[in-house]
């Protein structure tokens, strides 16, 4: 599909500024919104929206469909009269500059529950309709959701493979006695998820009204302690107990010497191909109901997928898998129709999957770092030379700033960077933004983080290390009308703002 020639920029939901200890669906994401059309962008690019778990990665969710709650904002719920001012009145002394995720739970859920009862008694018949056609529309996933966030809440300690044996095998009987036990936390969670998808769009309609396509992203794996694994054990390899018998990872690479071992249960793709892929078509139907583009995580993984065998506890010993390849994606296409993907081919990249990709007419992704850090990348890998079917980026949320970047390599490369720029490197992550605005690519992403220049105390993850990561956020103060000023002037030299946007 023919993508125009724009920019934006990657920033997810948790990171913008606010009260309530988390960036959200509220005031501040539309602000952002503003923020990005007097800066001349076209794109905004998030990470997946899914309920974290465990690390707080939104790689690693509890479900493949449902929104995360954290996102939500008060401000809508306090207009609605579900919450009164005096409920948050006093605030927690949250972190500047980042998200502590435990206190945020532990602020934010009483008081979205307090929002509930209030919804049940006081909604008006129109809004408790709307409530139930939602649930109605998305039952096919919302009923396993729901029944398995209350059943965590039961279990806050253990991954579902370790409830009753009866529940844990969803025996019918056991699943008939538990939802009408926790019926109520049921409808709570079915509530949060409205909420969400009405907060949600409001965001997004904002976004078309001021010329901005949202990107999202879906992880190409389920974790395994999420509703989907719990619900379809049949399409993942798992043993009698529920526990993994093959794990999803990557072997060394860039990030890690060991490779990274994300312990994502693999997929029986023989299986999802006897249903004709539903599962994936329905993720994808959804994605496409709340953002234009979809960023496609680990593209590589349909082509090969690294699998490790269960009990390792590093990636390096595993072998390569042969993927789905295009039976799946021509599945997706016959029920939706053509649908805008760009696919993530970072990592170990074969012939085979740049042909799967060709093939699929999918844009891929370049991303600068690696590229200047590399002392002889092939000459179809020179900035200047980039097809216009591709994403250029900076950095991803897996690297460093670009300033934490230039600061950590040696003398060497840098010297030989700032030849090849021209530049006396002083403002660095101006000099890459450029260059990475001016190249032929049709679109170009930067992460907010190397608009600003910051350094590495701003980096989103550090593959490979389970804590300490997703918490960064932006401040209010930092979004000025004289950044999106300097930001929309260097759109507009490099034919990327609005105006001059044109599909290539």
């Amino acid at each position: 599909m023919p993508f125009p020639r724009a920019s934006g920029i990657l920033l997810h939901l948790t990171c913008l500024p606010g009260p309530w200890g988390i960036g959200d669906l509220g005031l501040a994401a539309h602000e952002f919104v503003e923020f990005l059309w007097k800066a001349g962008q076209q794109l905004w690019q998030v990470l997946p929206l899914g309920p974290t778990g465990d690390g707080n990665s939104p790689y690693q969710s509890y479900s493949a469909f449902a929104g995360n709650p954290l996102l939500l904002s008060l401000d809508p719920l306090i207009q609605e009269g579900l919450l009164a001012p005096r409920d948050v009145a006093e605030l927690p002394a949250f972190p500047p500059g980042r998200v502590d995720f435990d206190a945020v739970r532990r602020f934010k859920l009483p008081l979205l529950w307090k929002s509930f009862e209030n919804f049940q008694r006081k909604a008006s018949g129109q809004r408790q309709e709307e409530l139930r056609e939602f649930a109605r529309q998305h039952a096919t996933w919302l009923d396993d959701y729901a029944l398995f966030m209350a059943l965590k809440e039961e279990y806050p300690e253990s991954a579902w493979n370790q409830w009753e044996h009866t529940l844990a095998s969803r025996a019918p009987e056991a699943l008939r006695g538990w939802k009408d036990k926790l019926e109520r936390r049921c409808r709570f969670h079915t509530y949060l998820q409205y909420q969400f998808f009405r907060q949600w769009h409001s965001l997004h309609e904002h976004c078309h009204e001021r010329g901005i396509q949202l990107i999202g992203d879906i992880p190409i794996f389920a974790a395994h302690d999420s509703a989907d694994v719990w619900a379809h054990p049949d399409m993942f390899y798992l043993d009698e107990s529920g526990s993994p018998t093959v794990m999803a990872g990557v072997p060394p690479d860039y990030f890690s010497e060991t490779g990274q071992l994300w312990a994502n249960p693999l997929y029986r793709w023989e299986a999802m191909a006897a249903s004709g892929y539903a599962w994936w078509i329905q993720r994808f139907q959804l994605i496409r109901e709340l953002v234009d583009i979809i960023r496609l995580d680990h593209f590589r993984g349909f082509e090969a997928y690294w699998e490790v065998p269960a009990g390792e506890t590093t990636a390096i010993k595993g072998r390569w898998v042969k993927g789905p390849g295009e039976h799946l994606f021509d599945a997706i296409r016959m029920a939706l129709g053509e649908v805008p993907i760009i696919a993530e081919d970072l990592g170990i990249i074969t012939p085979a999957v740049v042909a799967l990709r060709e093939r699929l007419g999918f844009p891929g992704m370049r991303v600068l770092q690696f590229i200047l850090g590399d002392e002889s990348p092939p000459p179809a890998y020179h900035p200047r030379s980039f097809p216009q079917h591709c994403v250029v980026y900076t950095g991803t949320h897996d690297n460093d700033t670009t300033v934490g970047w230039f600061q950590r390599i040696s003398p060497e490369q840098r010297a030989r960077i700032l030849q090849g720029l021209g530049t006396d490197g002083a403002q660095i992550h101006v000099d890459i933004i450029r260059l990475a605005l001016r190249c032929p690519a049709q679109t170009a992403v930067i992460p907010l983080q190397d608009v600003l220049g910051m350094g590495s105390e701003a980096r989103m993850n550090r593959p490979g290390t389970p804590r300490g990561n997703w918490e960064w956020r932006v401040t209010a103060a930092q979004l000025t009308d004289e950044l999106a000023g300097w930001l929309r002037e260097l759109t507009e030299e490099s034919g990327r703002s609005p105006g001059s946007a044109r599909p290539v």
